[in-house]
Parts: structure tokens; C-alpha cells; sequence
């Protein structure tokens, strides 16, 4: 498979193939520029923007935005003149800077007040301009704390490893949060790199079926596990397939947080370097003996232990479909028997 023709991901063009790792991140961050996109900008979905931008950039975009409409009104005031507002100095910009702030956050300390006409026209645009901009602010910070989010920790490799002398896909996964997600669901999904019957590359999602996808109670740990057999899109596939078509697994999980009461939702994404074969979690739920109750260890929940070589060599042959091929009877044993001929067919005369 080459670089060269036609690349799609699911009937969407792209120009670079062989770069998704660094187009998207582990935690499932998109870096791509988007090239003549309708109403682009964060100026186009300011809300969305503001809602998912970081607290302290927030804060300060408050901070410059009260500072800026503060210092602009404050030049208003001053080109009304002098006798603008009592107990501002002539051509003072900081007496009217601070005149601005004390209107537009409804102070009033008493020793400034407008005089003029155009005076309290200004104070009463400032004024609702306040209010407008506190209850809008207020909404928004509420929203970013009221905004329900899943603290769902994802070991930092999958594995494959035997279970019931099954090779088997693992990805082990933890709330880190005291309380519980109620109905909680996983899915798993392959995304590779196919060429399709008219020879042109595209990239698709293969849905990968789990032991168990749902749970009544996410409290501790989960561990999602994918048998590979002959339904399985990693069947007959080596390690170098899976690199040479830049394969990702996708893991989602979603529920209802029983502290908001509210769906939440977590993801990940591994590379085909981060799949190990042959390999194991280590344990991270242990019993405490004196005490009765369970104790979930984070210090070693991204830690895997090798399997020994007849485990990692059996894998192998299973995942290759070696073991299949072999079990398959030969053309010559599986050819019906020969008729007897007549002198062996017994009696006489």
C-alpha cells in the first residue's frame, strides 16, 4: 500500500495520509487546520468557545474586556468637557477611568456624579451595558461549573493476553472519582486503513465486540476485552499491518454520573505502538484482611508484566490464523476411499 492516489476517511478527502498520530492526540484532541471552512473563527460559536476555552484564559479575557470598556467610556466622559462630571479634574483620565468603574459596577461612592445631559445619557448606556455584561458572565461561569464531566483514567497501553487459552484485547479502565456512573457502556472500534475494490485508500471503523459492554455501577475498575477470533478485525493481522496502516483503537464510555444526574462521557485513543502483545495488567485491587474492604492501588494501574513464550507463542499462532489453517484437514485425507476391487471384495466359489 502506497501513499500515493486517492485518500478518504469514510468519503471525506484528505491531502497527507500516514500522519494521524499527529493530527490526533491520545486524549482525542483534533490538530487539524481546517481550510475554507464556512463561518469560521471563534468569533462564529463565541459561546462554545468560551464554554471549553480554560479558566484562566477566561478570567483574563474578563479582566482585558472590563478594563477596555472602563477605559473607553472614560474617554467619553472626558470629551463632554470639564463640566462633565463633578469631582473629576480637568483632563484627568484616571478620575474618569475610576468614574466609568464605579458606574458600570453600581458603586456610587458619592463624591462623582454627572452634570450634563450627555453625561448621564453615558452613565445610563454604561450602566445597562453592566448588567448586561454580569448577567451574561454569571451565566457562563455557571455553566462551566455546572458542566458534567467524567474523571475516567484509561491505562496509558492495551494489551494482549490469554483468557481461557482465548488471545484476547484488554483495556483497563478506572473512576477516579468516589462516586459512581450508573449504566455505564463501552465500545470498541478499530480504525485502519483499507483499500477498497476500485484501489482507492480510505480509513474506516471497525466496530470490536466485547465480552461485556455494559455495567450496572462504574466504581472502581473496568477492564473492556475483546476476544480475537475469526469475527475479530485484528484475525490474521500482524504487528506490521497494523503499523503500516496507522491502526488506532477508539475506546468510549459513557453513563449517568450519580452526582450530577447527568450522561457523561470519556474516550481514548492508542496507536499501534501502544497495543502490546504478549502482555498482562497487573493487578491494582487488593483486600485489606484486618480492615475488610478493598483497596484500588493507581500506582501501578498503567503496569504490565510479560507473559511467558508458550503464552506469547501460542497468541501469535491463534492471532495469525496459523492454528486454523493447520486444524484444517489435508485434500488427501478428506478424499473419499477407494472401491474394493473385485478380488478382495471376499467369498468363493
Amino acid at each position: 500500500m502506497t501513499n500515493d492516489g486517492p485518500y478518504r476517511e469514510e468519503g471525506h478527502n484528505t491531502e497527507r495520509p500516514r500522519v494521524m498520530r499527529q493530527a490526533l492526540g491520545r486524549d482525542g484532541r483534533i490538530n487539524v487546520v481546517r481550510k475554507n471552512q464556512p463561518q469560521s473563527g471563534w468569533l462564529h460559536d463565541l459561546y462554545h468557545y468560551l464554554l471549553v476555552t480554560s479558566w484562566l484564559k477566561l478570567l483574563l479575557m474578563f479582566f482585558a474586556g472590563y478594563l477596555v470598556a472602563n477605559a473607553l467610556f472614560a474617554a467619553l466622559y472626558l470629551l463632554g468637557g470639564d463640566q462633565c462630571v463633578r469631582g473629576v479634574r480637568p483632563g484627568s483620565f484616571l478620575d474618569a477611568f475610576f468614574f466609568s468603574v464605579q458606574t458600570m459596577s453600581t458603586i456610587g461612592y458619592g463624591r462623582m456624579e454627572p452634570l450634563s445631559t450627555y453625561a448621564n445619557v453615558l452613565v445610563t448606556v454604561e450602566a445597562f451595558m453592566g448588567l448586561l455584561a454580569f448577567a451574561l458572565a454569571t451565566g457562563l461561569v455557571f455553566s462551566k461549573f455546572a458542566r458534567p464531566s467524567a474523571r475516567v483514567l484509561f491505562a496509558k497501553k492495551a494489551v494482549v493476553a490469554l483468557d481461557d487459552g482465548r488471545p484476547v484485547l484488554m483495556v483497563r479502565m478506572a473512576n477516579t472519582r468516589g462516586n459512581q456512573i450508573y449504566e455505564a457502556s463501552v465500545r470498541l472500534s478499530l480504525l485502519r486503513d483499507v483499500v477498497n475494490a476500485e484501489g482507492e485508500l480510505m480509513r474506516r471503523f471497525f466496530d470490536m465486540n466485547l465480552t461485556r459492554e455494559r455495567t450496572p455501577v462504574f466504581a472502581m475498575s473496568w477492564t473492556a476485552i475483546h476476544v480475537i477470533d475469526e469475527q475479530s478485525p485484528l484475525y490474521g493481522v500482524t504487528e506490521d499491518e497494523l503499523a503500516a496502516n496507522e491502526a488506532m483503537l477508539l475506546v468510549s464510555l459513557h453513563g449517568t454520573d450519580e452526582t450530577f444526574v447527568q450522561p457523561v462521557h470519556a474516550r481514548a485513543f492508542y496507536f499501534h505502538d501502544d497495543i502490546q502483545w504478549g502482555a498482562r495488567y497487573i493487578d491494582v485491587i487488593h483486600r485489606r484482611e484486618e480492615e475488610g474492604i478493598l483497596e484500588l492501588d493507581y500506582g501501578t494501574f498503567h503496569d504490565t508484566e510479560p507473559l511467558d513464550d508458550a503464552a506469547r507463542a501460542r497468541i501469535r499462532l491463534i492471532c495469525s490464523g496459523e492454528e486454523a489453517a493447520q486444524a484444517k484437514p489435508s485434500p488427501s485425507s478428506s478424499a473419499a476411499p477407494s472401491e474394493p476391487s473385485p478380488s478382495s471384495s471376499g467369498g468363493g466359489s
